[in-house]
Parts: structure tokens; sequence; C-alpha cells
């Protein structure tokens, strides 16, 4: 072999060296979420049927499996805002509580930032936000300053850190006159930009959002989805939105990842909902997502 061949061999050995290392870049650096055959199934148990059903509930109860997740897997990239979205019982919170350490599968892998949230949370939870819509993390009867000055110390935030950080947060969401009032004595729009503001007083690069709109106006989500916006292209947080509000999604998400019965169904843009779905020109997203769910429910029958 020639001087000019070996010369050739050794550009493309050297180009495909790179190659690859840009994407282990990729996927070290740019990815956060990963999740790989995720399982997990719960247990219930159904009362007797039939005459005395609740005496004989006492001794006898039928158990019930539910498999919440069979078999998940996506990818999520820095930076990227997601919509997971589903009917009732699809399995949405279940995998936002795997994902936030809270609930361990029963198989498969998730990596949060090269973590294993359920082995290591105490640095997992030092990375990640949470926002439960029908759960607070604020301290229901002192007044909210109060309830962000214990999360500053029980995530260890420096002072100098915590004071720009919360003064940010403070003027964005406008909760300047909310900081000495009882958490109790908020309506409910007031409390979600608290709950925002705590989840992000660390500094997260995650953000988890489940269902955080339920039961706000028009105008609590309006100003919602700008800060969320607004956070996403200020920091750079990964955010996944779940909800039943297809104008979030469609607001907020320019990647939506449809789940039902424990299995992802789509990912991809909502554009491409539309095409498959949509029965006429300019149908409303919502009887779009309910005409797939229609479809999934005789699928899968």
């Amino acid at each position: 072999m020639g001087r000019g061949s070996a010369n050739a061999c050794s550009r493309r050995g050297i180009a495909a060296f790179y190659r690859r290392a840009a994407r282990m870049y990729y996927i070290i650096i740019m990815e956060h979420i990963r999740l790989r055959d995720i399982k997990k199934h719960f247990t219930v148990y159904e009362r007797p049927e039939g005459k005395w059903a609740l005496l004989r509930s006492a001794f006898v109860r039928n158990p019930r499996r539910v498999d919440a997740l069979d078999g998940i897997s996506f990818r999520i990239g820095e930076g990227e805002i997601v919509g997971y979205i589903g009917p009732n019982g699809a399995g949405k919170s279940t995998t936002v509580k795997v994902m936030s350490g809270i609930l361990t599968p029963d198989s498969g892998e998730c990596e949060i930032m090269g973590r294993t949230p359920w082995k290591e949370r105490v640095e997992h939870v030092a990375q990640i936000g949470v926002v439960f819509g029908q759960r607070s993390q604020l301290w229901w009867d002192v007044p909210v300053s109060d309830s962000f000055a214990l999360l500053k110390d029980i995530y260890g935030v420096p002072a100098a850190a915590f004071a720009q950080r919360s003064s940010e947060l403070i003027e964005a969401l406008d909760i300047g006159e909310l900081l000495k009032t009882p958490v109790r004595q908020l309506s409910l729009g007031q409390r979600m930009r608290c709950e925002l503001a705590a989840a992000l007083l660390h500094s997260p690069r995650i953000l988890f959002l489940d269902e955080p709109t339920i039961g706000l106006d028009a105008v609590a989500k309006l100003a919602l989805r700008d800060f969320l916006k607004l956070e996403n292209r200020r920091s750079g947080v990964t955010m996944l939105l779940t909800t039943h509000d297809m104008d979030d999604v469609e607001a907020l998400c320019p990647r939506v990842m449809v789940v039902g019965r424990g299995r992802i169904l789509y990912d991809g843009a909502i554009a491409g909902l539309r095409e498959r779905y949509a029965a006429r020109e300019g149908q409303d997203i919502d009887e779009i997502i309910a005409e797939m769910y229609k479809d999934m429910e005789l699928n899968e029958a």
C-alpha cells in the first residue's frame, strides 16, 4: 500500500474517531434524560361483590395487577421542553415519580444527567425541581418566605446565591406581595406561582411539571406559560410537562410524547398528530387527542 493510501486510511481513522467522540459528547453532555424499557406494576385489592361484601372484604381481598409502565423508553436532550400527555391512568405521574427518585421501577434503566435517581437520591434531587399541581412543597401554615428559607437550608444554597435567585424569581413571578402570607390563604393561582419559585430556588437543571396549571384560570395559565418559556430561554433548564391541557402543550412544547397503557405511542411534533388523527382542517387539538385515545382503545381492546 502506497504512502497516499496509508495517509487516506489514517485520515479516515481520525475522522471516524472524532465522529465517535462527538456522539459520546452528545450522549454525555447534551442528553439529560434517558429511560430504557422501564417497567413498574402495582397490586390493587378489590372488594368482593354481592351480599355481605363489606363484611367479606374484612377477610377476603381480590388482588389485581396493574402495569403502570410497560417498557417506557425515551431520551430528552438538554434544554428541551417536552410535553408528556395521555389519558388518566396512562402512566404519566408514575414516570415522573420514577425520574424523580420517588419510585423504584421493577426493571429497566433510568439515567438523569448520568445518575440513577433512586440510587443517588441526594445528588439527584440537588439537580432537579418538581412541581405537582395537586400537591404542595410549601409549608401550609407559615408564610411563603419562611418556606423559601427552609428550602434554602435543605438544598444548602449559599446566602448570596439564594438572595440573587430568589430576587429574580420573585420579580419574574410577581409574588413580592405574597411572601408574608401563609400558604393556606393563597388562591390556587398565587400558590402555583410560589410553588414554581420554590422548585427553582436551587437553580435545578431539570424541571418536572405534573399538571401545574390544573384548576387555574386563563390569566394565571398565560402568566405561568410566559414564565416557563422565559426560564427555559434564560437558564436553559430542561422541562418535562405532563398535562391534560393541550393549550399548554401547544404553547410550550415543540415535542410531545403520548403515553397509553404504560407505553409510548407517539413521539414527535404536534403537527404529526394533526396529520395522523385530524378528521378535518383546523380541528381543535383536544378533539385530535380524543380521537387518538379512541383509536388507541380500539386497537388495544
